[in-house]
């Protein structure tokens, strides 16, 4: 899997399929996609247009999507919800395939259902995303096959030390979303400090502490200018005095929000529906 890759959150089909289309053009080789996004089809438009634009074959591409929630279950509710996503970003098989949210009534089904569909040769790779310890540890005492990697909201100011030594313990890769951390952290004056220092954005910054640290990002952009910066950060390193600079900028604070997610707590207010955008095959 490459460490380094794109990710299409909050992105509509068009914007998907164009974003997709400029990061492989120019040289990702990952793109991280899910049925929450509503984004499939315009993801898997911008991945055949961008292998066609920078001569590329499938097999040189990782492609990781997600199992939606609504879509947990047995084998067959779940495997139906996979046959509807490949549909849909037109391939054959994916790369990986991670359970999107650990869903306290089906969670371990789910995964046991995303075992088979790996053993059928339908996906590369199996893995899971946001199961803080008290969940994977569960997972991992009924699993057969140890989930590749565990996508977190991972940034400096939410580095998640506790999830990511107990998967570290059990070789589950983090892989990391939001890796940017947002305004909080591109905006923090120790990365600003450090841009200026390396002539480099608050973005290069952040995403080359986190390669340095051994963490897979998956980073959002929807302008071509920006994918490309955003990938230059192989040509440069951060001292190790740098890097524990941005580590103790870590607030501390649990990322995940159990409490007030719908799928855990009846009166939570954290909603999960599919965000519903255009399609581009119209």
């Amino acid at each position: 899997m490459p460490r380094f890759g794109l990710g299409v959150w909050k992105t509509d089909n068009r914007t998907s399929r164009d974003s997709v289309a400029a990061a492989i053009k120019n040289g990702y080789l990952a793109i991280d996609t899910a049925r929450q996004y509503g984004n499939e089809q315009g993801t898997g438009a911008g991945i055949k247009l961008g292998l066609e634009q920078a001569g590329l074959k499938r097999s040189d591409l990782f492609v990781t999507t997600k199992l939606y929630n609504g879509e947990q279950g047995d084998y067959d509710q779940v495997s139906k919800a996979f046959e509807n996503q490949l549909k849909d970003l037109g391939l054959d098989y994916v790369d990986l395939y991670l359970m999107h949210w650990p869903v306290d009534k089906t969670y371990i089904e789910s995964y046991h259902a995303m075992e088979k569909l790996y053993r059928e040769g339908k996906v590369r790779a199996i893995g899971v995303s946001n199961f803080d310890n008290d969940r994977m540890e569960k997972l991992l005492e009924e699993a057969e096959i140890i989930p590749t990697v565990n996508q977190m909201e991972f940034n400096p100011t939410n580095q998640e030390h506790e999830i990511l030594a107990f998967d570290q313990s059990h070789d589950i890769e983090m892989t990391a979303w939001s890796p940017l951390g947002g305004g909080e952290s591109l905006t923090n004056p120790v990365i600003d400090a450090l841009a200026k220092k390396y002539d480099r954005s608050a973005a290069q910054i952040i995403l080359r502490w986190e390669w340095q640290r051994d963490i897979i990002t998956v980073v959002k952009s929807t302008h071509e200018k920006r994918i490309i910066q955003n990938s230059q950060i192989f040509d440069f390193s951060l001292s190790d005095e740098d890097v524990q600079k941005i580590n103790e900028l870590d607030q501390g604070r649990r990322g995940l929000w159990y409490d007030d997610f719908q799928w855990h707590n009846p009166n939570g207010k954290v909603a999960n529906g599919i965000d519903q955008w255009p399609d581009t095959r119209k």
